[in-house]
This record gives structure tokens, C-alpha cells and sequence, in this order.
């Protein structure tokens, strides 16, 4: 299992295998397994991108049929019956049974092209360029979303300024003490606050890379009410915690409110293939034709796994699949580790969970705890602030049965690194 080529060959940029230092081959469900046959539980799910795990049968017999069959594979923005079929599900599935009213933007196949294309497509509408996004937010890797993001040392990749954001503080810690929307009613309504009025407001309801943390319902709502006050759009970037993460379909409907604008990725194809949309009001949407576009906005193989996934969404009554491996996390985490150290902090909702140790004296106990997951069979990452936070992602369809296999693998790695 030589990982000498990639040593050789491949970028310094990468991150995620210097974690996993193996050579995977082989996956299905919630386990992957190496060249060599060893196995390995996975509570990473690809970073949010495998919601439904790996290989699913459901969506991999619709994707064989689909490529036996010689159909249109690229297709750019064409017409086509996998498109088609696709948008219908999407629309009488999901979007019509929650009242909401959207037009599907297909962008870019990542999530950070749907948050360039939401920042545009405001900026555009409004004929503002200003951005409010929120501190600890993460939006992707290019300029424009990265701009919106507030990590540090994701924005020193840059190598130019980032400018027409203005960082806002989100609900939590020190902060959460803090009427944050009152602030920002204030400086929009005072002429002399030095702030113009922004095009929008992209916010994630559960702030993911950020640290597990998930604002309050009440924020939330009088997030929505103070931009319908001053005319401001309101993004929702629900590219890691939707398409059921978060326990509902789309995050945001815990708090019962609608955005503007919707940005979705990952976990939209169902199977882990690039693909990523956004969700426009009809009346905001005022695309030019061509203005926004990309040589693979148009993955075939995409709509047909999305398509079906939304099939397994309703068939398999995964959000409530969801709402009991929740239920159960949230005991576990609270039963058995957060007593192990009162400075231990435990956040979550539906299936994405964090173990907060940045109080433990020992900054370098997340990565620690991690590398013993590790090498006991578990796939997981961190998140946060300096990685502080121990992130538990599963897919939303992991076996009860792996799903507390792995978190008593977290457990034994919690306990042996404090003792």
C-alpha cells in the first residue's frame, strides 16, 4: 500500500490524506476499507458530500442504467431528460410540499461557485456590492467566497485583499451574550455609522467548519425580519448542514423562515458527484443568459443520483432515520464525554456533532484524539477555531449498529488521551 506516488507527484495542497495516510480502495455504506483489506468506520462522510453514505444501491442502479443506456453524459445547459427529471423531483418533492418558490440556478459543480453566483446574482439585483457575513462562517476557497469567510488562515491563501464584507458576530460564546441584531438595526439606520447598506446577508443557520454551531430559532427570525426591513437579501449557505444534515431537508425550516437565496452542494447529487445550485426567488432572478456559467453546470450523472436521492429521502423516511441516530449521538455525547472534563463542551443537531475541547489546557488534544480514532478504525476530523472541535459527520443512513461502533471507538480515544 505504497503512498510514494502521490508523495511524488501530487501538490503540497493536500490535506485530507495526510490525516489518513492510507491507500483506500474500496467503500459501501458507512465503511471503507484499504489496498491492504483493512477497515475502516467512516463518521467523515466526505465531508458532508455522502449524506446517504457510500454506494448506495438505490442510486447506483440508476446510475449504471443511465450510463448503459448512452444518454447525454455532458450536456452544458442544454435541455435534457435527466435534467428534467431532476427539477421535477427537486420542485414537487421538496420545494412544493414546503411552500417554497424557487428557481434552480445550476452553477459551477462546487458549493463555493454557488455562493460566487449568490454574492452576483444580489449585488446585481440590488445595485449594492457590500456582503454582512458572519464571524467563524466558512463559504469556499475562491475570491469571492473566500472574502465571506472568516477563517484566517484559510483567507492568507489569498494573495490579494478581500474586501466589500463586513463581518457581523454570530450567536455563540462570548457573543452570544450580545444582541448582535440590534447592532446591526442600529448601524443601518444611523446615517453616520460608517456602514452602507450590503446587497446581503449570507449566513449558515449551523455554522459547520466553524465548530458545530447552530443558531438560535429566535436569531434566526429576527435575522429574516430585520432584512426585510432594510431591503436586504438573505443567503443561506446550506451547502454542508442541508439535504437533511441538519434534520430537516433544508436547516433553515427549524426556524420556519424562507431566504432569498439558497446555496446547496455536496450532498444534493446523493452519491458524492460534483454538482451544485442555487435557489433564487422568481422575482430576484435576473440573470442575463450566460452571465453566470460553466463548462459542467450541466452533470447528467448528477441529476440522475439527485434525483434518485431525493427518492430515498421519501422512501426510506431517512429524516426521521435522522431524528432517532440524533437522539442517540446527543445522549452518547452527553452521557459519556462530556463528564470526562467539565471544560469539554458538546454541540449538535441531526447528524452533525461537535466535542469542543478548546478550554483543555493542552491545545493540541483535538488532533490527539483524532490520530487515536485513527488507528483504531474510525474515520473523523476536527472543525473550529485552531481545529478545537472534534466533528462527528456520519452518513444519515449509517446502521445503528456502526453508528455506536464508532462512537464507542470515540469514547476509548477521548478517554485514553485525558485519562
Amino acid at each position: 500500500m505504497s503512498t510514494d506516488v502521490f508523495l511524488q507527484f501530487e501538490s503540497e495542497v493536500r490535506s485530507y490524506c495526510r490525516s489518513f495516510p492510507v491507500v483506500f480502495s474500496r467503500a459501501k455504506g458507512a465503511e471503507m476499507w484499504t489496498e491492504d483489506g483493512e477497515r475502516y468506520i467512516d463518521f467523515f462522510a466526505g465531508a458532508g458530500a455522502l449524506n446517504y453514505g457510500h454506494n448506495p444501491d438505490a442510486i447506483k442502479n440508476k446510475l449504471v442504467e443511465y450510463l448503459q443506456s448512452d444518454e447525454i453524459v455532458h450536456g452544458l445547459d442544454l435541455f435534457t431528460g435527466a435534467k428534467r427529471t431532476f427539477l421535477t423531483a427537486l420542485h414537487e418533492k421538496i420545494l412544493a410540499p414546503r411552500g417554497l418558490d424557487y428557481r434552480t440556478q445550476f452553477c459551477g459543480p462546487t458549493g463555493t461557485n454557488a455562493v460566487e453566483a449568490a454574492i452576483k446574482i444580489a449585488r446585481k439585483v440590488t445595485g449594492r456590492t457590500g456582503i454582512f457575513s458572519f464571524q467563524g462562517g466558512f463559504h469556499g476557497m475562491t475570491l469571492g467566497a473566500l472574502a465571506a469567510t472568516g477563517n484566517e488562515y484559510n483567507r492568507g491563501g489569498a494573495g490579494v485583499a478581500l474586501g466589500n464584507v463586513h463581518f457581523m458576530p454570530y450567536p455563540h460564546g462570548f457573543m452570544g451574550s450580545f444582541d448582535s441584531i440590534e447592532y446591526m438595526d442600529t448601524i443601518l439606520s444611523d446615517s453616520s455609522s460608517g456602514y452602507e447598506k450590503p446587497a446581503a446577508m449570507l449566513l449558515e443557520t449551523v455554522q459547520a467548519e466553524g465548530g458545530v454551531i447552530e443558531a438560535p430559532v429566535e436569531w434566526l427570525q429576527r435575522l429574516r425580519a430585520l432584512c426585510d426591513k432594510h431591503d436586504i437579501l438573505m443567503i443561506v449557505d446550506d451547502i454542508q448542514v442541508g439535504c437533511g444534515r441538519a434534520g430537516y431537508f433544508f436547516s433553515f425550516e427549524r426556524a420556519n423562515i424562507v431566504p432569498d437565496i439558497v446555496t446547496l452542494s455536496k450532498s444534493i447529487s446523493g452519491y458524492g458527484l460534483p454538482m451544485a445550485i442555487v435557489l433564487i426567488k422568481p422575482e430576484l432572478d435576473k440573470w442575463m443568459p450566460g452571465e453566470h456559467n460553466g463548462t459542467f453546470r450541466g452533470h447528467q450523472l448528477a441529476f440522475v443520483g439527485g434525483a434518485a436521492a431525493i427518492d430515498m429521502w421519501e422512501t426510506e423516511n431517512i429524516q426521521q432515520q435522522v431524528k432517532e441516530k440524533s437522539e442517540y449521538i446527543s445522549e452518547f455525547l452527553t452521557k459519556e464525554i462530556a463528564p470526562l472534563d467539565s471544560k469539554i463542551e458538546v454541540r449538535g443537531i441531526g447528524m452533525i456533532w461537535g466535542v469542543d475541547v478548546s478550554k483543555l489546557d493542552d491545545k493540541g488534544v483535538a488532533d490527539k484524539i483524532l490520530k487515536r480514532c485513527f488507528d483504531a478504525g474510525l474515520i473523523i476530523e476536527s472543525a473550529g477555531r485552531k481545529g478545537q472541535v472534534v466533528k462527528l459527520l456520519p452518513s444519515l443512513t449509517i446502521p445503528v449498529a456502526l453508528l455506536k461502533e464508532g462512537c464507542e471507538i470515540v469514547k476509548r480515544a477521548f478517554t485514553a488521551e485525558l485519562g
